[in-house]
C-alpha cells in the first residue's frame, strides 16, 4: 500500500451487511477506532472521509488520524477525496479506498490508485490477526 491512504468512510462502512444502520454514529465511532488503530500498527497516513455534518464523538475517535466531514448532500465525501487528491503534491503516493467505480475513476484520473473496500477490510484483518488467524 502507499504511504498515504484516503478512506471513503460510509463506503467501507456500507460494504459490509453486520447491522451498522442500526445505530449509525456508533458504527463509525468504531470503524474510525479501528482505522486509527490500523494506521498506527502500519506506520499509515491515514485520512477518513465522512458524508455530512461532524458527528464530535466520531472526530473524537479518530486519534493519530485525520477525520474530514463533506456536507454538502450525495456523493460530497467522493468530491472531497478527489479534490485532495488533485490538491496533493505526489498523488501517485496515495492510494484512496472506495468501492464506488465512480469514484474509483475519478481517483485514478486524479493520479492515485484506488482498491475496493473489501481489500482494505481484508488488509486490516490480517494486520489484526498476524498469520491471517481469523477471530
Amino acid at each position: 500500500m502507499s504511504e498515504r491512504l484516503f478512506v471513503d468512510g460510509m463506503n467501507v462502512l456500507g460494504s459490509r451487511p453486520d447491522g451498522w444502520w442500526r445505530d449509525r454514529p456508533a458504527a463509525m465511532e468504531r470503524l474510525t477506532r479501528r482505522l486509527a488503530a490500523y494506521a498506527e500498527r502500519e506506520g499509515i497516513d491515514l485520512t477518513l472521509v465522512w458524508d455530512g455534518r461532524e458527528h464530535t464523538r466520531v472526530a473524537g475517535a479518530g486519534e493519530g488520524i485525520e477525520v474530514r466531514f463533506a456536507p454538502g448532500g450525495p456523493d460530497a465525501a467522493d468530491r472531497e477525496i478527489v479534490r485532495l487528491i488533485r490538491a496533493a503534491d505526489d498523488p501517485a503516493s496515495i492510494t484512496a479506498v472506495s468501492s464506488d467505480r465512480r469514484l474509483r475513476n475519478s481517483i485514478k484520473a486524479a493520479g492515485a490508485v484506488g482498491i475496493g473496500a473489501g481489500e482494505l477490510l481484508d488488509r486490516m484483518g490480517a494486520s489484526e490477526n498476524p498469520g491471517g488467524a481469523r477471530s
